[in-house]
């Protein structure tokens, strides 16, 4: 089993919670009250709840391997329905599983920021991703705060797997580290990936000088009036075509590897995946 295998099922792991528990969820139940909900999606909720309460939990308190080993298996066990077998075989989970351990248990054994950066940028050269895709430390730490910060706001309106705020690694003072446990860094790396507009909007804040933790905290101590906030669903009309949120993918780094995969096959591109991530978990053979 490749190490690219580890890759893709948790980058996968935060994609299937977007197409299934965003989608599912917010369009059933944001348009009704939980009583009036069918009682197997109420009750596929609540076993979600439950179970991300449970990784939440674990995230918080990792003594042993033997602590992160179930942290880990929660994540697999909660995608359990999606993920082929082979994803996540037990050799799999116990690697991410010594590699988390070793960074809560010594923050010497963290990754760095830099570190993180350096192997992205890598990668982005290698599959021949514009100059946009390339990131700083800075802006990491920045996309960090956000997704962290977030977490917390975020927890006490609905426990779901995005507001997890136990994985990130923090300081004495309770901010952000200056490295990533592991399961954060398979975040970040999603994100970057896959959510290039998050990256975007860390890079503008860093031009600003500006945290969203800072932004939150200022919010908190000189509270607005209090808004209604609704979304809706726009339509859109088009040389008499209908359409529901069509949009454009500008995502440099999606764009890159699509053409990366035309020209030289998926296994190729698997194998510059493999390198990526084997240099930010090392094997302890």
């Amino acid at each position: 089993m490749t190490s690219f295998s580890l890759v893709v099922p948790l980058t996968l792991l935060f994609s299937n919670l977007v197409s299934q528990q965003v989608s599912t969820y917010s369009q059933q139940a944001t348009t009704a009250s939980p009583g009036d909900l069918p009682a197997e999606l109420r009750a596929r909720m609540e076993r979600d709840r439950q179970l991300t309460l449970e990784i939440n939990d674990l995230a918080g308190r990792i003594h042993s391997e033997a602590d992160a080993s179930a942290l880990v298996d929660k994540f697999a066990g909660k995608f359990a329905d999606t993920l082929p077998p082979s994803w996540m075989t037990r050799g799999i989970r116990q690697r991410l599983a010594h590699a988390e351990y070793e960074a809560v248990s010594d923050p010497s054994r963290l990754i760095p920021e830099q570190r993180i950066a350096d192997v992205w940028n890598e990668y982005v050269r290698e599959i021949g991703a514009s100059d946009e895709a390339l990131v700083t430390p800075a802006e990491l730490h920045n996309l960090r705060d956000a997704d962290f910060a977030g977490a917390q706001l975020l927890w006490s309106r609905g426990q779901n797997i995005w507001a997890v705020s136990s994985i990130y690694a923090l300081s004495p003072d309770g901010k952000l580290a200056e490295g990533c446990r592991p399961i954060e860094t398979l975040r970040i790396l999603y994100d970057v990936d896959m959510m290039f507009d998050n990256l975007r909007g860390a890079r503008e804040r860093v031009r600003r000088g500006t945290l969203v933790s800072e932004e939150l905290r200022k919010r908190q101590e000189n509270p607005l009036p209090q808004q209604k906030i609704t979304a809706r669903l726009e339509a859109h009309a088009t040389n008499n075509a209908f359409r529901l949120g069509v949009h454009v993918d500008n995502n440099p780094v999606r764009l890159a590897e699509s053409r990366y995969i035309q020209q030289h096959g998926p296994y190729i591109l698997n194998g510059v995946m493999e390198k990526l991530f084997d240099e930010l978990f090392p094997s302890s053979d």
